[in-house]
């Protein structure tokens, strides 16, 4: 099992299968902004943020699949998946806080002078909505708690395919 996941780890279907799942995050975060009419918060942006970063992660050995683009990309994967992790679970404090309305939640987002998105792609980037609406929920859960739950899953996806790898590579004979 570990010699399968560690090789498959090294063909373009595995990378392709995350950038599938990235994108899809990515296209129902639009969806529900511009089809439902929720409105991303800056937590929320930030989150979008992340979720491009592993998709842009899995198109490096997609467009070309060394060792080199994939330790580039297991190190992009990982510092995403960890920061966006992060980002959802101070969302979900902002929302559980006693006295929320202290809670600190910024109108624009602080991307670097040299990449300004929510200027280059204000409907994908600006954020428009309030951290405090917490009015989509499913299965008991809002979407920050989820994107608690998606994060999760794709740091502990990489902890499994590093894993896998590293025993593969000093197992051999």
């Amino acid at each position: 099992m570990v010699v399968m996941l560690s090789q498959w780890s090294k063909q373009r279907s595995s990378w392709g299968l995350l950038f599938v799942s990235a994108l899809a995050l990515e296209l129902t975060a639009l969806y529900f902004q511009h089809a439902m009419g929720l409105q991303p918060c800056i937590k929320c942006i930030y989150q979008r943020t992340a979720m491009f970063g592993i998709l842009f992660a899995a198109l490096l050995p997609l467009l070309h699949n060394t060792s080199l683009t994939r330790l580039v990309a297991y190190g992009v994967w990982g510092l995403s998946a960890v920061w966006g992790f992060m980002i959802a679970y101070e969302h979900v404090d902002i929302l559980s806080a006693p006295n929320p309305f202290f809670a600190p939640c910024e109108i624009v987002p602080n991307f670097p002078s040299w990449m300004p998105l929510h200027e280059w792609l204000p409907d994908i980037f600006a954020a428009t909505g309030d951290c405090l609406d917490d009015t989509w929920q499913f299965a008991g859960m809002g979407m920050a708690q989820w994107m608690m739950v998606i994060f999760g899953f794709y740091v502990a996806l990489l902890v499994v395919v590093l894993a896998a790898r590293l025993i593969h590579i000093f197992k051999r004979p």
